[in-house]
Formats: structure tokens, C-alpha cells, sequence
């Protein structure tokens, strides 16, 4: 997952003189039926048929430290069961609120996928790979 420019400027302008920011104490995983762009924006998710974003407890229990400028997810990240369609699924996307906010991470998926009544989404643990590029 590449960092959005949101996320980027929040780190640099902190480390660089800036007032701090809040760290998000919950990021918040959700799903994108259209390519989210760099600057965090074009993210459209599903609606209706028991979509909701995954809230993640931002801890090092969730994720794991990070080396070489990475790290992933420590545990599995599981949505809820779609009750209907939720569309063909490009990417995935983190944010800082359970609905609206600013995505700070995102990637698209290696193979789109369709959702369908009674599908459940994952990602295993280590599935998502997170970094500031």
C-alpha cells in the first residue's frame, strides 16, 4: 500500500517544523469499486448489503514494526458478510474514519473481484503492505 499524499504531507510537515498531528488510534479498512488516486480521492465504495469498513486498532498487535520502510498487518482483516452485491472490488484503502475521512494508505487488488450475496473479504495477515512511497 502506497501512502496518499494526505498521509505524506501529515508526516512531513510534523517532522519538519509543523504542528503535530493526530495519530489515528483506529484506521478504518475499506473496499473501492474505482481506482483510488495518490492524492486519496476517486475512492468509491460499495453501498448497502452489509458493507462497512473494518475499523483496526492502531497498535503494534495489528501491525507489525516496520523495516526496510514497510510494515503489514499482524492480523487477519475480515469484513463482514456482503447480503448482496458490493460491485467488482479494485482496491482497498486505509482512512482515519469509520465513514468519510481521508484515506492515508491505499493499493489496488492483484486480481479485481467480484462480490456477490454471501461473499466474505479478507486479508490474512502479512497481506497488506504498508509503506511511505
Amino acid at each position: 500500500m502506497s501512502a496518499t499524499d494526505y498521509a505524506r504531507n501529515q508526516i512531513l510537515n510534523y517532522n519538519f517544523g509543523s504542528a503535530a498531528y493526530s495519530v489515528p488510534g483506529t484506521f478504518h479498512v475499506g473496499l473501492s469499486t474505482t481506482t483510488i488516486s495518490s492524492s486519496g480521492s476517486n475512492a468509491t465504495e460499495p453501498s448497502g448489503a452489509s458493507y462497512a469498513r473494518v475499523s483496526v486498532t492502531n497498535n503494534k498487535t495489528n501491525f507489525t514494526y516496520a523495516a526496510s520502510g514497510c510494515l503489514v498487518n499482524a492480523t487477519e482483516i475480515a469484513f463482514a458478510e456482503s447480503t448482496g452485491s458490493w460491485g467488482t472490488i479494485v482496491d482497498v484503502g486505509i482512512w482515519d474514519h469509520t465513514s468519510s475521512g481521508s484515506v492515508w494508505y491505499f493499493t489496488s487488488l492483484p486480481t479485481s473481484k467480484v462480490i456477490q450475496d454471501t461473499t466474505t473479504v479478507s486479508f490474512s495477515a502479512s497481506a497488506l503492505s504498508i509503506s511511505m512511497t
